[in-house]
């Protein structure tokens, strides 16, 4: 898929903080990642283990907080209300994450993925929580986006 050009938006935005002198070589940057199917924040992973000084990965969503919940409590369970956004409640990518803190365990991975399709719902092991310590969610509701799509325009004229 697209997780292999997303990488390099990391390598790229990395090279342009040293170009431009806001770090220093080996100096570390935090990312934080809108996400909905943890393709691009996946990615970002995939930069940090492969030598990207990134500290932190900030997975930012919307009020579907799956991820948030995740990463709050380490059990991912898709059976709550869905509010209709672009964003969803099976994240795809995220079988990958787990795949990796499984220590590539596949037959743990589809257990997992099988217990989200008959259950609603895994939990990771206190042990492959700690794997995920680079990660921290974060959400917004609707009106709080707005209110800060607003204050953002109003101060600097961005979009």
């Amino acid at each position: 898929g697209r997780l292999v050009p997303q990488i390099v938006y990391y390598v790229y935005a990395y090279g342009q903080l040293l170009r431009q002198g806001e770090l220093k070589a080996g100096e570390k940057m935090n990312v934080v990642v809108p996400t909905g199917n943890f393709g691009n924040i996946l990615a970002a992973y995939y930069a940090k283990n492969m030598g990207i000084p990134i500290e932190t990965l900030y997975c930012a969503s919307n009020e579907n907080k799956v991820l948030f919940d995740f990463f709050q409590t380490g059990t991912y369970d898709r059976k709550r209300e869905f509010i209709l956004t672009m964003d969803i409640l099976i994240s795809s990518n995220l079988e990958r994450l787990i795949y990796r803190i499984t220590g590539e365990d596949a037959a743990q991975t589809k257990a997992f993925m099988d217990a989200l399709t008959t259950k609603g719902e895994y939990s990771i092991t206190p042990e492959m929580k700690e794997k995920l310590a680079d990660f921290v969610g974060g959400f917004a509701s609707e009106e709080e986006t707005h209110a800060t799509i607003k204050e953002v325009y109003d101060k600097t004229g961005y979009i």
